[in-house]
């Protein structure tokens, strides 16, 4: 199976950062995807990777939370939840669409476009090591930490 390199884009993150998959080669990146800040699923995945954060540090790993909520509501949900890392933002799905992580989903009924809660970590050299699509958020920082740690 051949590596297939990560999408490279450039967006506006928390702490007034800019954030370019390209300039962080060299390290291994966690790119997780929810689909919005303050709800309850995102913000139990959020707050478990926060918890994990410095072990994934230890493993040379930068995490990164992307939605395509405002860096408003990302600065908001950052300090609310005290989070370790940067929250991205794409409103305009720039890294939703280039991972695929758009969706047609059911909400109450009706066919919504939104972000499949997905996850992928990337490898130093730049190429996806592995990806995690419709995740279901119990346990699933400390599965990526593991795989991270087998990196």
């Amino acid at each position: 199976m051949t590596a297939t390199s990560a999408p490279d884009f450039s967006l506006a993150a928390t702490g007034g950062s800019t954030v370019a998959l390209s300039a962080l080669r060299g390290s291994k990146v966690v790119l997780y995807f929810y689909p919005k800040d303050n709800t309850p699923g995102c913000t139990n995945e959020t707050k478990d990777f926060g918890a994990l954060h410095p072990a994934f540090a230890e493993a040379g790993c930068k995490v990164f939370g992307i939605s395509r909520d405002s860096l408003k509501s990302h600065e908001n949900f950052k300090a609310k939840l005290e989070l370790p890392f940067d929250l991205i933002s794409d409103p305009e799905e720039t890294a939703c669409n280039a991972f695929g992580v758009m969706k047609m989903k059911n909400m109450y009924g009706k066919q919504v476009r939104g972000v499949e809660r997905s996850t992928f970590v990337i490898a130093a050299d730049g190429t996806i090591a592995r990806e995690w699509r419709g995740v279901k958020v119990a346990g699933h920082a400390e599965e990526v930490l593991a795989f991270v740690r087998s990196l």
